[in-house]
């Protein structure tokens, strides 16, 4: 896992923009952290508060070599090679050696698994301390003591601190509890750790539902994730079928099965009253497949002559297994390039850099896309956001605050040309007044000079007239785009096609 995690960590120096959010949170000091955590984004406090006392590290011993993109992944690399160290234990104690060390391999090679341990979120952490968690309650269940129930709580509590929908795990544990019909005493062990744990975690989530608004942009769950945890399911409950021998009162049915089904059934259930589904909020269920397909395997892959398998039989097996890391390889690599989040600050900020001149004007479409300029400020130097009130660091949010819709409207035909750092084509619009004012200005004041598309944005160049777009540079009234053809110019990773400027 470790190496996995550190194979294409830096994906060409692309951050997308929930880690630019990261990065910005962790780099502010913790006296304007407490303020903006009020405001926005208190379910993720405890993590960028932590990440704020790595980065003061990182950035002295390390940042310097190997950048901000390395800086931002590393704790989850480190995270999740603690959850594959943890499901190998785990898988040991339930089942045996082989079966731990097959569930083990099989946690890392999931792709899902290796997108999150590459991302400057919390997720792989809370995955992390899910297993672990695990880990002391099969113990505490074989031979309950004291300490194993206090560190199965402190867990589970850290878990949940780092995100909400961790408690989501206790369900899954709680079956597990019952299925293995232990004993009236450590039922009622497991009932107190979980109810301290969500006593502890009472105060946020109540705080947090005053900023429910930051998840009001989910919809339906998306159809890849349904289909990645429809896949997982039902090849899960097929592992589950082949019969091992447990060896602890927790059986690994007991525990693999409630752990990979229900978190995520239940998020799903609660997103038919608010829409809340997305996979890295439960992304521990991808533990239970872990445990059930690494005993499956191990009974499947047991050596020739063991229990009378022929030889040929266990080479075949053995090929089949084989098979599927080949099978994934083309995914995994997909996950290390720029193209696999849905936008790629860097390339955003360089473009920007590259058709922007001192002076010109600057307004994002819709507000929220100012967090596309968190990484790397340096590249809107000279910029004059036109919108901006307050910047995110003075008004204590991730965005920054904006003016009135009628003081953009006036300061817009201050400038002679100004940057549009905006959503690509097909995205819905908001409909505040900032942003009616920002497009009717542009369409009736503006006309276009240039635009660039770059993964996950689109910047446009206007000029209040046809000379103004002079300084748009050779490729005025250029659009980049994805493939290539005559007169294609090069733009950074992005392709320039030439087309004819158009009112928007």
């Amino acid at each position: 896992m470790l190496l996995l995690g550190a194979w294409g960590i830096r994906r060409q120096g692309a951050i997308w923009r929930d880690e630019a959010v990261t990065y910005d949170m962790a780099h502010r000091s913790l006296a304007d952290l407490w303020p903006t955590l009020q405001h926005v984004d208190v379910v993720h406090g405890l993590y960028y508060a932590l990440m704020h006392l790595w980065f003061r590290v990182y950035d002295v011993a390390l940042g310097g070599a190997f950048g901000e993109a390395v800086g931002l992944r590393l704790p989850s690399v480190a995270a999740m090679t603690a959850a594959a160290a943890g499901v190998a234990l785990l898988g040991e104690r339930l089942v045996g050696r082989r079966a731990g060390l097959l569930a083990g391999c099989t946690f890392a090679l999931i792709p899902v698994v290796q997108q999150y341990a590459q991302e400057g979120r919390s997720y792989a952490t809370v995955c992390a301390l899910v297993v672990w968690a695990s880990y002391l309650l099969v113990r505490a269940a074989a031979r309950p003591r004291r300490k194993l129930w206090l560190g199965y709580t402190a867990l589970m509590l850290f878990a949940c601190l780092l995100h909400e929908f961790a408690s989501l795990a206790l369900p899954a544990h709680g079956a597990a509890v019952i299925l293995a019909r232990l004993p009236r005493r450590t039922r009622r062990a497991w009932l107190l750790s979980s109810g301290t744990v969500l006593a502890g975690l009472a105060p946020l989530a109540v705080f947090s539902t005053r900023q429910s608004a930051q998840i009001s942009w989910l919809m339906w769950p998306d159809p890849v994730q349904l289909l990645t945890f429809a896949v997982l399911a039902v090849l899960g409950l097929a592992c589950a079928r082949v019969r091992v021998r447990s060896r602890g009162p927790i059986g690994l049915r007991a525990l693999g099965i409630p752990l990979l089904l229900l978190p995520t059934l239940l998020l799903l259930l609660l997103s038919h009253v608010e829409p809340a589904y997305v996979d890295r909020y439960v992304l521990y269920y991808v533990v239970g497949f872990a445990l059930l397909a690494g005993a499956a395997l191990a009974r499947l892959l047991r050596p020739a002559g063991e229990l009378g398998q022929p030889r040929g039989r266990r080479l075949r097996r053995m090929a089949a297994v084989a098979v599927v890391p080949a099978v994934l390889l083309p995914v995994n690599v997909h996950l290390r390039s720029p193209d696999s989040r849905v936008d790629d600050v860097t390339a955003i900020a360089h473009a920007v850099h590259e058709v922007a001149e001192p002076g010109d004007g600057l307004l994002f479409m819709p507000s929220r896309r100012r967090i596309w300029r968190a990484t790397l400020p340096d590249d809107f130097r000279g910029l004059r956001d036109l919108a901006q009130a307050e910047s995110p660091l003075a008004s204590h949010t991730l965005y920054g605050t904006e003016r009135s819709g009628e003081a953009i409207r006036d300061r817009m035909p201050a400038v002679r040309r100004i940057v549009v750092v905006g959503d690509p084509d097909g995205q819905p619009v908001d409909d505040n007044d900032q942003e009616i004012a920002k497009r009717s200005t542009l369409h009736t004041a503006f006309e276009v000079c240039r635009t660039l598309k770059v993964r996950g944005a689109r910047i446009t160049v206007y000029g209040r007239a046809a000379g103004d777009c002079a300084g748009a540079g050779a490729g005025a009234g250029a659009d980049a785009g994805s493939g290539a053809g005559p007169g294609v110019a090069d733009v950074g990773r992005q392709v320039v096609r030439p087309s004819w400027p158009s009112r928007p």
